[in-house]
């Protein structure tokens, strides 16, 4: 039997954001299992924490996967806010929000309260570099009494609810917080399951919360192990060493059993990022001969196994409004020859980068080394850990990265990863770009607060991107996930947010 995909969605959608509702508690899987001691679940996870799972890094999904962390919102299964630690919200006017709070505690024993958001917020808006959810918003908290905080936006937010369902935004315990600007959560959230060990980049241990607000969590704790080889990942599933392995590399997939496997439509799009910022790439003519000269059709075969579509945009099936809303792409710097790349590039060499916590990247960056060559670039490939490599990234070392991108991370609303990724000042702009017309599509897009048009404003942000050639859309995957006959309620999301939850047990 296959396990719950209580994550999969139907479409995303941003209606109705003001109002949401529980979704009803589902449970699947099958027979038998080879859980840890105790029935505690034994989960393998791809990337290793970067910075001790703070939420302002990319370990933040780790806590919402895992239970640990609440925000004041989080996002159903159709991308639509639903109370968490806020139990309701309204909208007073364009710039301010009131939320009333739920009763909970904190891991450590202390009291969940509005001033708790406040200290939470402020300390997200004041981490440097910001969280990326922030990046496009200045957001102020005001504790109005013990139960209701008042949240303000420095210009009109409308998808505010969504925003803070981010991981970044978790609330954590005064104790979370350090003078230095760090920020820890073992044992300062409010999920059902506790951090009380976490050793270095490969394991961690989660004990059950007995005092969570939503109820005794099913299983009694967690252990984490972080596997950053996929094809260790999944022997370990094969072996019985651990109950969950998520993203199964797509060579892997098809030599699990069928009652393990579990696919998953993804909001993921892999692209080849281009440096606009410094090196090679600054050229917009030599962007686009590398743009015309990659076919990402070819990897859905030869690299994904039929687990990926060809890219049609940065957005793909698993938001399916965006088909009927993509924009023409015009504008376009004329592309550079064969023998215009190989004189302009004399001497130089392109260095592409991509890292292997997922297994098919570096497959897919040797094709592309390819069809780059062809085209006339030299291409020298540097492969490494995500989190070897990630301040380089920021930092433009590289003139070419193969990037595989959850596109609603961090929001569930596409408005976010355009502006993190892609504005003048966007905190994740690891193509370096600064155009006019895209920081101005983006904050149209931004600034709308109707479905339609802000969704339909969204695809012309996507065609101004596109027509910079700073990304090159190559594949939209579709996620693979290992679970162990027996374990049940192990939650299948696109935004790969979710993992396990109070449900998620071994049968």
């Amino acid at each position: 039997m296959r396990t719950t995909s209580r994550g999969l969605i139907a479409a995303f959608t941003l209606t109705p954001l003001l109002a949401g509702c529980f979704a009803p508690s589902e449970s699947g899987g099958g027979t038998g299992a080879g859980a840890g001691s105790g029935g505690r679940l034994r989960v393998a996870l791809a990337v290793p924490p970067v910075q001790a799972l703070s939420p302002y890094s990319n370990d933040a999904t780790v806590l919402s996967k895992l239970s640990v962390a609440e925000g004041l919102t989080a996002l159903d299964k159709n991308g639509t806010a639903k109370p968490a630690l806020a139990k309701s919200w309204k909208q007073d006017d364009d710039t301010t929000w009131t939320f009333e709070l739920r009763k909970a505690e904190f891991q450590d024993g202390t009291e969940f309260t509005a001033q708790s958001v406040v200290n939470a917020l402020d300390h997200a808006s004041a981490a440097k570099p910001k969280p990326r959810v922030l990046s496009d918003v200045a957001l102020t908290a005001k504790a109005e009494d013990a139960d209701t905080v008042t949240l303000t936006t420095k210009s009109p937010d409308p998808v505010l609810p969504l925003r803070l369902a981010s991981p970044a935004l978790a609330i954590l315990s005064a104790k979370a917080y350090a003078k230095d600007g760090a920020v820890s959560p073992v044992g300062t959230g409010t999920g059902p399951f506790r951090i009380t060990r976490l050793s270095g980049k490969t394991k961690a241990t989660l004990d059950r919360f007995d005092g969570y607000w939503g109820g005794k969590a099913k299983a009694p704790g967690i252990d984490v192990s972080w596997i950053a080889d996929g094809t260790a990942r999944a022997n370990a599933l094969r072996s019985g060493e651990v109950d969950v392995a998520e993203w199964i590399p797509t060579a892997q997939a098809k030599l699990l059993d069928k009652d393990t496997r579990h696919e998953v439509p993804s909001v993921r799009t892999d692209s080849l990022i281009l440096n606009t910022g410094s090196g090679l790439f600054t050229d917009a003519g030599l962007r686009a001969a590398a743009r015309q000269a990659l076919d990402g059709s070819s990897l859905v075969g030869s690299v994904f196994g039929g687990y990926a579509d060809p890219a049609q945009g940065l957005f793909g099936p698993a938001v399916p409004w965006a088909a009927g809303k993509r924009v023409e792409v015009t504008g376009r710097a004329k592309a550079a020859t064969t023998a215009q790349v190989k004189t302009e590039t004399k001497g130089r060499t392109l260095r592409l980068a991509t890292y292997t916590n997922r297994a098919e990247l570096p497959e897919a960056a040797t094709v592309l080394q390819q069809q780059l060559e062809k085209a006339g670039f030299t291409v020298k490939q540097d492969v490494r850990e995500y989190t070897q490599m990630e301040a380089d990234l920021l930092a433009g070392k590289y003139d070419a990265l193969v990037f595989s991108r959850v596109t609603l991370l961090d929001t569930g609303d596409a408005v976010d990863y355009l502006a993190s990724d892609f504005t003048s000042e966007g905190v994740y702009n690891i193509a370096g770009l600064k155009d006019a017309a895209v920081d101005k599509a983006i904050r149209a897009a931004a600034a709308e607060r109707d479905t339609q048009r802000r969704q339909e404003k969204i695809m012309r942000a996507e065609a101004a991107i596109l027509r910079t050639d700073a990304v090159v859309p190559l594949v939209h995957e579709q996620a693979v996930q290992g679970i162990a006959t027996g374990v049940k309620g192990v939650l299948l999301d696109p935004r790969e947010r979710s993992l396990v939850d109070v449900d998620t047990h071994v049968g």
